[in-house]
């Protein structure tokens, strides 16, 4: 599979496009000013307990308090609260060292909010979902930094690798490395990515995220909650630490310092890949344009999506949850009807599974399919269906198919839906779904002409839409020909095309037309 990543700069911000085998995946907007992003850091005041919720509202700056469920507190809530604490109260001129830090005892799963936040101090927490509609953002105390093969989670002395590696001695192998090389009070998860990568990477990569908690460290001293303490990485490299493997084979940038931040970023995760960079110069097509991003994004949001078969979808979305809709539209592989709901399902199937990755859709998803009667067909489209599934990176769960015929998908959610409006104003009704009626509009158009003649205008013409044309032209005593006797002069007609169905322009003997 070929994979690209088009990046889009703009004064509004970025967008980012990913495309495998040239059809557009997923695409991304990083605004200019965006803040309370998945995975920042930031340090909050606990401003109101809710102990019927079991929970807190934290003020981290956004227009709306902050959500922390104590579910989403960490085991390591106390020590967290410790090491806030200290690292805020570190004088300037000396550095926190916290190989030297003292865990404090986890908290229990069935505790209350109020037993661990009952002061209300301030806490360090990460955004774990974005805000959404007219809710804040989530939060989480449970910190981690990712890097490209492992994952630090400060206060904890765990090793764990990621159960996609499944070779028992390679698993052993990781285990042991990093063992060797983990720094106090930090554990440390193995991603997928790190199989097979060698001491040295793994340390590199390490180091890095050490780092970045030193600079948290540092970020922390003497400043007023609320503050952004630390900032997840920009969407892009962010993108190409959680996907950039052997598949990927181009990335195309138009602004010179993403380029460089870019190429950059590769050269330090991934020498070998540096050359797959390139900076487009614009030969006066966008860069979404020239890679075809832009009719493809048209193509692909709205409320019915076509399929190359002549099947198609209608995508509805509620507050709770979004319905897709298969229908087979004119699709006739066979006259066999079970074959056909079953081809047209599969069809179906891999593109729900693009456009869930696409408009980020999160929550539950009802999928409507065609029936099918063998329990053979509905298994079949299960296990296509999560193997569609299985390149998206939110965690998923694909139920199997109801007695009613309905599949049911949850995806997790973490920032808005990308919706995009793909329909323009219709220049005849100006978006309000009605016109003029034709009488209203003969009327308009004597109205104009009428003072023309009394300007002085002689050969007058008027080109209009074609079924204008013919209502003004019809029968033995036209409306033209009226027009004719009562202004004393030949009044001509024509009708363009091009024209929308109330469009009217009036021209000299010249062709020039007149303005009105």
């Amino acid at each position: 599979m070929n994979k690209e990543l088009i990046i889009n700069a703009a004064p509004s911000g970025v967008e980012i496009a990913l495309l495998e085998d040239k059809k557009l995946v997923e695409l991304h907007h990083e605004k200019a000013d965006a803040s309370f992003a998945v995975g920042d850091l930031y340090l909050g005041k606990v401003k109101k307990l809710i102990p019927g919720l079991n929970a807190a509202f934290v003020d981290v700056g956004f227009e709306k308090d902050a959500f922390l469920h104590y579910t989403d507190l960490s085991p390591y809530a106390r020590s967290l609260l410790k090491f806030t604490q200290q690292a805020m109260s570190t004088p300037e001129n000396q550095e926190f060292d916290f190989s030297q830090f003292n865990t404090e005892p986890e908290i229990i799963k069935t505790g209350k909010i109020n037993e661990v936040l009952g002061q209300k101090p301030n806490i360090l927490v990460q955004i774990l979902k974005e805000p959404i509609a007219a809710k804040g953002p989530r939060l989480s105390c449970e910190i981690s930094l990712p890097g490209r093969f492992v994952v630090v989670t400060p206060f904890n002395d765990i090793i764990a690798v990621s159960r996609k590696i499944h070779s028992s001695e390679e698993r052993k192998r990781l285990n042991k490395i990093v063992e060797s090389i983990k720094p106090k009070n930090f554990g440390v998860i193995v991603r997928t990515a790190a199989e097979g990568k060698n001491t040295a990477e793994l340390h590199e990569d390490l180091n890095m995220l050490v780092e970045s908690w030193k600079n948290l460290q540092h970020n922390l001293k003497g400043v007023n909650a609320p503050c952004k303490i630390l900032s997840e990485q920009t969407k892009t490299t962010s993108m190409l630490r959680d996907l950039l493997n052997e598949d990927f084979n181009r990335i195309v940038v138009n602004d010179k310092n993403i380029y460089t931040d870019t190429r950059n970023y590769i050269q330090k995760i991934a020498p070998e890949k540096k050359e797959i960079v390139t900076l487009y110069h614009s030969n006066g097509t966008a860069i979404f344009d020239q890679h075809g991003v832009t009719k493809q994004v048209k193509a692909s949001f709205g409320k019915t999506v076509n399929l190359p078969s002549g099947a198609y979808l209608i995508i509805e979305h509620t507050e709770a949850l979004h319905v897709i809709d298969v229908n087979s539209g004119y699709k006739s592989v066979s006259n066999n009807q079970e074959m056909n709901a079953l081809e047209t399902n599969l069809e179906a199937a891999a593109e729900i599974a693009r456009q869930l990755r696409l408009r980020d859709l999160g929550g539950i998803i009802v999928v409507d399919f065609i029936d099918m009667k063998l329990p053979d067909n509905k298994r079949k489209l299960i296990e296509a269906m999560e193997e569609f599934m299985r390149a998206d990176r939110a965690k998923h769960a694909v139920l199997p198919i109801s007695k009613f015929g309905l599949m049911q998908i949850t995806r997790q959610r973490m920032k808005p839906e990308v919706n995009i409006n793909t329909q323009e104003v219709c220049p005849t009704c100006n978006g309000t779904g009605k016109i003029s009626s034709t009488l209203v509009l003969e009327d308009e158009i004597e109205k104009n002409l009428s003072y023309l003649v009394m300007q002085k205008h002689k050969g007058l013409s008027i080109v209009v839409h074609p079924i204008i044309y013919a209502y003004l032209t019809k029968g033995l005593i036209s409306i033209r020909r009226k027009w004719s006797w009562k202004y004393k002069q030949t009044i001509k007609l024509k009708s363009d095309n091009n024209y929308y169905l109330t469009e009217f322009h009036f021209f000299d003997s010249n062709e020039e037309e007149i303005k009105l």
